[in-house]
């Protein structure tokens, strides 16, 4: 799509070669401008400078979003890493076990009401 400017430029050219040189060129031109930024001013748009500048805020929280990501992915391998190493789940007493070892009789199934 043509940004406003150029947009409006073509639209006069495009008009003022349809009144020809006869017509009271100017002053068509300047209405018709004048309708066409009452038209945009109605719409909400934000000019190219704008729209670049929120791209560049954009793509830098993006990067501190990876980056972030990234950070914190390292830091939960971290915290698995050790804990898993320090008991291994083949060799780790459930407490029924420890109950019967302890008392030697055996644990009592939970009765269902």
């Amino acid at each position: 799509m043509f940004p406003p400017k150029a947009l409006l430029d073509s639209l006069t050219q495009q008009a003022s070669r349809l009144f020809g040189e006869g017509s009271p060129r100017a002053d068509i031109e300047n209405q018709f401008k004048a309708l066409m930024q009452s038209g945009f001013s109605k719409l909400d748009l934000v000019s190219r400078e704008e729209f670049d500048t929120q791209m560049l805020v954009l793509e830098r929280t993006r990067a501190r979003l990876e980056a972030l990501e990234a950070r914190l992915a390292e830091l939960e391998g971290q915290g698995k890493e050790p804990a898993a190493a320090a008991q291994p789940a083949q060799d780790a007493p459930t407490s029924a076990k420890m109950a019967f070892q302890n008392n030697k009789t055996e644990p009592t199934p939970p009765t269902a009401e």
